[in-house]
Order: structure tokens, then sequence, then C-alpha cells
């Protein structure tokens, strides 16, 4: 999977927000200032190009969505990030995070308790 520059992933959250929707309203979705037109066009046909949207004709228009899930996109940049910073170590990753956030033992522990509770069907 390819990886998306900031203004894709941008308009990505959106797609994954909306699941389907115009140029106009990802625009609309986006904080000031607002970008042109032309440029969202652009970028959501360069992730077009990349395999993320796809489109289909309603009108005179286009309505896009998502080919690519977001839990997919997410658990790759993680991967992504832990091989190239931590050694592919999420052990690491997280001792990293921990010391830098000045997380204690008891919160680490109760984050461990909710990924637990989130696993039991």
């Amino acid at each position: 999977m390819k990886q998306l520059t900031k203004a894709e992933e941008e308009v990505m959250q959106i797609l994954w927000q909306l699941e389907k929707c115009n140029v106009a309203a990802i625009i609309d979705e986006l904080p000031e200032p607002k970008p042109a037109y032309n440029t969202v066009s652009t970028i959501v046909r360069i992730l077009e190009d990349k395999g993320f949207v796809d489109h289909q004709q309603e009108g005179r228009g286009y309505l896009y969505f998502p080919l690519v899930k977001k839990s997919d996109y997410s658990n790759q940049s993680i991967n992504k990030l832990v091989d190239g910073y931590f050694q592919g170590s999420f052990k690491s990753m997280v001792s990293f995070f921990m010391k830098k956030n000045d997380m204690s033992l008891s919160e680490l522990e109760s984050i461990l308790k909710d990924i637990k509770k989130e696993d039991k069907p």
C-alpha cells in the first residue's frame, strides 16, 4: 500500500468519515482557509490513481468513496513507524511514548485492561 501525503491523508480522513461524497462536501469539511476546488479535485484524482478512492457518476458530477479501510491504512502506517523508528519493536515504541509523555505504570495498566475488554467476545 502506498504512503499518503499530509494533504491526501486529510482528504482520506474526510472520505472515511462521510463514506461517499462529492468534492464540494470534502471542501466543506476542511479547515479554513479552504483550498480551491481544483486543488481538492486533483488530490482526489491522485488518490484514485493510488487505488485509495473510486467514484460513481451522479448527474454531471461524481461521488467519491474510499476503497481502502481506515483500519488497514492505520495498521500499515503504525507498522511503518515501528519498523522505521523502533527497529520493529512495539515494546520499544511503547517505552518511548511512556517516557516522552510521562505516562505512569498505572496508566499503562489501565490501557491494557481496556484492550483486554475489547478482545473479549
